[in-house]
């Protein structure tokens, strides 16, 4: 194969891989912040708690194609582009996170609890003392679930013009060239494989301490 033809096709991964990365680290970092924080919001309140995880419930049963075809009419936050896929793969991401928050911190033995609130501390120290601390390795499986899963689902952004690997995907699928597939697919599961191992590690680290 012509040197010119593989260059660029690095030139190509190397680019890709980069948007690849920025689409899943924006998109992981705004469910984090949601999925956290609701999550929290519906230890307190089960009413918060039943509706956001049957909206999640919900969201997570679309495919994932469709998700990205129902966002584009949408007006405002519709559209072609990158911001229409990151807003796909937040609500794709919100499930494992905002239910692994609620089993983690309802998880928390009672007798903690109250040990916690019988030395005089407040919702809002035993939140973030107790409860969080304890819950951290339940709520960092659930982050793990979500990053894991958002690298394969953001190869989908290429449809809709978001960028990253499935543009070298889909040109290949487009073009029978199994090097481009092979070219966008590799790199996607080496990067899902090495998110998958880093957050083990974390994980583990956080269960020992």
């Amino acid at each position: 194969m012509d040197t010119f033809i593989l260059r660029s096709l690095l030139h190509d991964v190397i680019e890709l891989t980069g948007e690849h990365i920025a689409l899943v680290g924006i998109s992981i970092g705004l469910a984090i912040a949601i999925g956290v924080s609701v999550g929290i919001l519906g230890t307190r309140r089960p009413a918060v708690r039943n509706v956001s995880i049957t909206i999640a419930n919900v969201l997570q049963t679309i495919p994932s194609l469709a998700l990205f075809g129902f966002l584009l009419p949408v007006p405002l936050i519709g559209g072609i582009g990158k911001h229409t896929a990151i807003l796909s793969l937040v609500l794709y991401s919100l499930l494992p996170i905002l239910r692994n928050t609620v089993v983690g911190i309802t998880s928390v033995d009672r007798p903690v609890r109250e040990a916690a609130v019988a030395m005089g501390m407040t919702d809002g120290q035993l939140l973030r003392l107790v409860e969080l601390p304890l819950a951290a390795p339940t709520i960092l499986a659930g982050i793990r679930i979500a990053l894991v899963t958002n690298i394969g689902t953001a190869v989908i952004a290429a449809v809709i013009g978001g960028g990253g690997l499935g543009v070298l995907i889909f040109r290949g699928v487009a073009s029978v060239d199994t090097l481009q597939i092979l070219a966008g697919a590799i790199p996607a599961a080496i990067l899902a494989l090495a998110a998958d191992f880093g957050m083990s590690v974390l994980e583990n680290r956080l269960r020992r301490a």
